[in-house]
C-alpha cells in the first residue's frame, strides 16, 4: 500500500472520529434544556443532584407491577420485580434492568463518601446505591429518587 493511500486513510478515520464526537457534543443537553424539559422537582433531583424527603415522594409505597423510566429520556431502568421496601422511605431496587443504562461515580458531597447512581447517556443524578440490601438478592440497594423515575404500569 503507498504511503499517500495510508494517510489518506488515516486522515479520514480522524475526520470522521471528530464528526462522531461533535455529533456526541451538540447531542448533550445544557442546564438550560432540561429546565425546559423536566419539572421543577425533577430538575433539582436530577440536574442539582437534590434529594426528596423520605416518605414523601410517589413511589417508596408503590406495589403495583410495572417498570420505571428514566424522568429525563423515558429509558427503562428499574423494574417492580426487583423492587424491595428497604424501610428508608425511597423505592430501593436489588439491581436494575440493564446495567449499561447507568453508572456509577463517587459522590464526596456529604463529606463522606457514597455510590451515586447517574444515567449514564445523560449523566443527570437518580440516587445512590449502597451494600446493604437483601444477601439472598445480591445485597445491592439501589435507592432512587422518585423524581427522578416515572412508573409504568404494566
Amino acid at each position: 500500500m503507498k504511503k499517500s493511500t495510508i494517510f489518506i486513510t488515516a486522515l479520514c478515520a480522524i475526520l470522521v472520529s471528530g464528526a462522531q464526537v461533535s455529533q456526541a457534543q451538540s447531542k448533550k443537553k445544557t442546564a438550560a434544556d432540561w429546565k425546559k424539559i423536566l419539572t421543577p422537582d425533577q430538575y433539582q433531583i436530577m440536574v442539582n443532584k437534590g434529594t426528596e424527603q423520605p416518605y414523601h415522594n410517589a413511589y417508596w409505597n408503590n406495589h403495583e407491577k410495572g417498570v420505571y423510566v428514566s424522568a429525563a429520556t423515558g429509558e427503562v431502568l428499574f423494574s417492580s420485580v426487583d423492587k424491595f421496601d428497604s424501610h428508608t422511605g425511597w423505592p430501593s431496587f436489588v439491581k436494575p434492568v440493564d446495567p449499561s443504562k447507568i453508572a456509577i461515580v463517587k459522590d464526596y458531597s456529604l463529606g463522606v463518601e457514597r455510590d451515586e447512581v447517574v444515567e449514564k447517556s445523560t449523566g443527570l443524578h437518580l440516587g445512590h446505591v449502597f451494600d446493604d440490601g437483601p444477601s439472598d438478592r445480591g445485597g445491592k440497594r439501589y435507592c432512587m429518587n422518585s423524581g427522578a423515575l416515572k412508573f409504568i404500569k404494566k
